[in-house]
């Protein structure tokens, strides 16, 4: 199931006139998580990560984010605050509509393919690896855009698990672990 389809879905589940934000993370299932990690990553990637204070914030949300699929959590806890928030199904619709044509252009580079790297355990395991990067985010604000590589990291472990595509999964793991080094010979040397 492409990116569109996954769009498609949230509007033939909306039953009414709005859709409250807690039903569409549901209907994204695990999917969910996959938003929710790649937004506090693009933020940090971008110059607002060398804003004091930034890289340290979101790697903080990275990590509660990955610490809840480490758990084996299906669907993302978030604050019922933001659940209850409503979406109008017009303008949700009027920009579903908007994106679809970038979003197929998407689904074409993104597909299902080496999904074992997308099933649960695999998933814990990279939620492990998100975590320590995420956290590590914290000492690296000292130097301005040194987590853009962490960040890089968790970017692409989101878009696998968006799209289900392991071969990305697989790229974000060569990602972590060159963040990894970079993290470590950062506090070695």
């Amino acid at each position: 199931m492409g990116i569109t389809d996954v769009l498609e879905k949230i509007l033939d589940k909306i039953s009414g006139e709005s859709i409250k934000l807690g039903e569409v993370i549901k209907i994204l299932e695990s999917r969910g998580f996959g938003p929710l990690l790649l937004a506090p990553a693009l933020i940090v990637m971008l110059p607002t990560g060398a804003i004091p204070g930034i890289p340290s914030i979101c790697g903080i949300i990275i990590f509660l984010i990955a610490i809840q699929i480490l758990f084996g959590k299906k669907n993302p806890w978030i604050p019922t605050k933001f659940k209850e928030i409503t979406l109008e199904r017009e303008k949700l619709a009027c920009g579903i509509e908007k994106v679809k044509p970038a979003i197929r252009k998407l689904d074409k580079w993104f597909k299902p393919r080496l999904t074992f790297l997308t099933e649960e355990i695999a998933k814990r395991v990279l939620a492990l690896l998100c975590a320590i990067v995420g956290l590590s985010m914290i000492p690296l604000e000292v130097v301005p855009f040194a987590a853009a590589l962490p960040a890089l990291a968790v970017s692409l472990l989101a878009v696998g698990l968006i799209t289900e595509d392991g071969a990305i999964v697989l790229f974000s793991v060569i990602a972590f672990l060159i963040s990894l080094y970079f993290i470590i010979a950062s506090f070695l040397f």
